[in-house]
């Protein structure tokens, strides 16, 4: 073990890991529960372009002061990578958010680990490995038990879909983020593929902006999602990767479907199916088992 991983190895044994982790886990967590509460009354576009905005603003000083590093060309990657790692995602998860529990879109994020290898894989030409290929297997059985479920007696495997295939994008976004945008200021970077996702999502949301006056709580709800859980959570996210290395900060993959559930169950009374329970064993397992030494 050289230097470096020890150092992070040591840093992750800090009590500040856990800690970190836990509110990390429970931001995201949290975020799937606001976006159950205003989906409906903003309806996904609307509510995706609040979500980018205000994002992009939290980290937009960050995206200022290491402005030097951005010239024209490489905007040509930014937005695209805007669009397929958090734009496109994101109108995905809202639109789930309609029509099932919270808890089903943090169990499909969970898939993003395992997409992510499939993406190297079949895109770019890296070894899978016996222990990752049984790892998706394993991984796409979960989804299928979640997505063949129903909840209020209508079924949720539409929501589920959207939710794994917004994974799919998010380990695609993953590795172009790891291609092109290497040796850049993470924050800065998140402003930036924010921001291209909120002006180019701008147009289709304006023509999709609600005719009827939006809840109080529904647009706490999204400012929370958009500063909160979005602007602020990447702050803390690269905070992590910085100071305990990318291996350690991914383990909060493990905990936002822990707390989507937990959240949904409290605030909104949503249950807890043994179905439920049963997919996100055989997700969060897959994951734990692929990344396993």
């Amino acid at each position: 073990m050289n230097n470096t991983a020890e150092a992070s190895l040591a840093r992750g044994r800090d009590w500040r890991t856990p800690l970190e982790l836990g509110v990390l886990g429970a931001i995201w967590g949290c975020s799937f529960l606001f976006m159950r509460i205003a989906a409906q009354p903003f309806g996904p576009l609307a509510l995706v372009e609040v979500r980018l905005l205000l994002g992009a603003l939290v980290l937009a000083p960050f995206l200022w002061k290491s402005r030097a590093l951005f010239p024209p060309r490489r905007w040509l990657w930014l937005a695209p990578i805007g669009l397929v790692n958090s734009a496109i995602p994101f109108l995905l998860f809202a639109w789930g958010a309609e029509r099932a529990p919270a808890a089903i879109g943090a169990i499909c994020n969970a898939m993003t680990v395992l997409f992510a290898a499939l993406v190297v894989f079949l895109f770019f030409g890296e070894k899978i490995g016996a222990r990752r290929a049984v790892a998706l297997l394993i991984g796409f059985v979960g989804v299928v038990v979640l997505a063949t479920g129903k909840s209020a007696g209508l079924s949720i495997g539409p929501a589920v879909l959207a939710g794994a295939l917004a994974a799919l994008l998010y380990g695609v976004g993953v590795n172009l983020v790891k291609r092109h945008m290497t040796g850049l200021p993470p924050a800065a970077s998140g402003a930036a593929t924010l921001g291209c996702g909120a002006v180019l999502l701008l147009p289709f949301a304006l023509t999709h902006w609600p005719q009827q006056p939006v809840p109080p709580l529904a647009w706490a709800s999204a400012i929370a999602l958009g500063m909160f859980c979005t602007g602020f959570a990447f702050l803390l996210y690269y905070r992590l990767i910085y100071r305990v290395g990318p291996a350690i900060a991914s383990t909060v993959t493990y905990l936002i479907p822990v707390f989507g559930a937990l959240f949904a169950w409290l605030f909104l009374h949503e249950p807890i199916t043994a179905r439920m329970l049963a997919a996100g064993a055989l997700i969060l397992g897959s994951v734990a088992f692929s990344q396993k030494r």
